[in-house]
């Protein structure tokens, strides 16, 4: 529902300028990056992925449960979203400002803050590294009401209540849009297939992933590794990194991997991989 909503650009606008502190003119939703529903896709992704009129990028994903490793998961949505980038031809010196923002039904790191704001800042000095990434948590646990604007933590309050508390009045016009976008979509015969489908298709993933998940997730790992190595040794092409990505066996990848922090070039580690 979370991301059927924000797949309206008004609504996910005003969301994003709560959530970040400034003004945005306007955004653009990769709709087929953010919500697929093909029944043979593997892996469905969830998230919202969008940017506005000064190119900033924005990966939003909505967190109802507790989960290990919040930074590292920031860190890998970082990555995506440069390595993306990269592969159309953007110069790392021109990548744009990139925001990853978790939507927390709890409290991620236990402070009481309805947000928590990251950025690559040096120790020793306190500076700011300037490297455009910045990750936000945002909690609907927080207490500290005076740190942060009254829409963001009615929005918070909202996003935490029940199904019977999520339809009363929270006396904001942003809550408001998002409310009326629901009913919408609730009504809609298109929508409510979508979601039966959706819905399936995670039982199936899940009880998949008991069983596989382990092994998949240690494969993708070391594709993701394999592929942010090269994109500093060149463009990667589309064929190239397909294959990675679709390689299941942890020892070539690993023999990948190693091929990868030793190449000079992107030629040439296609042509020592075919020897593997």
């Amino acid at each position: 529902m979370f991301d059927a909503v924000m797949v309206h650009e008004e609504i996910c606008r005003d969301f994003l300028e709560l959530a970040v502190g400034f003004p945005i003119e306007k955004v653009e939703i990769s709709k087929e990056k953010s919500m697929i529903y093909h029944p043979e896709y593997r892996g469905i992704r969830l998230d919202i992925i969008a940017r506005d009129e000064n190119r900033t990028h924005y990966n939003v994903e909505m967190q109802v449960a507790k989960k290990s490793h919040l930074g590292k998961r920031a860190r890998y949505y970082h990555s995506q979203m440069d390595m993306e980038l990269l592969l159309t031809g953007e110069d790392y010196r021109e990548l744009p400002a990139a925001y990853v923002i978790f939507i927390c039904d709890f409290d991620p790191f236990g402070q009481k803050k309805y947000r928590y704001t990251f950025q690559n800042i040096c120790t020793e000095t306190g500076l700011s590294i300037a490297d455009g990434s910045t990750t936000i948590f945002l909690s609907t646990c927080g207490n500290n009401t005076a740190e942060v604007p009254e829409k963001l933590v009615k929005f918070l309050e909202f996003v935490r209540a029940g199904e019977a508390d999520s339809t009363r009045d929270y006396q904001d016009s942003f809550i408001r849009k998002i409310q009326k976008s629901m009913e919408d979509i609730r009504s809609s015969r298109e929508m409510e297939e979508k979601f039966m489908l959706l819905e399936e298709l995670l039982k199936d993933e899940r009880a998949e992933g008991r069983v596989e998940g382990r092994a998949e997730g240690k494969a993708l790992g070391k594709a993701e590794s394999i592929l942010l190595l090269l994109q500093d040794s060149g463009m990667i092409p589309d064929e190239l990194r397909s294959k990675i990505l679709e390689e299941q066996d942890t020892d070539i990848l690993s023999k990948y991997l190693k091929l990868a922090a030793r190449a000079e070039s992107v030629a040439e580690f296609m042509k020592e991989m075919d020897k593997i």
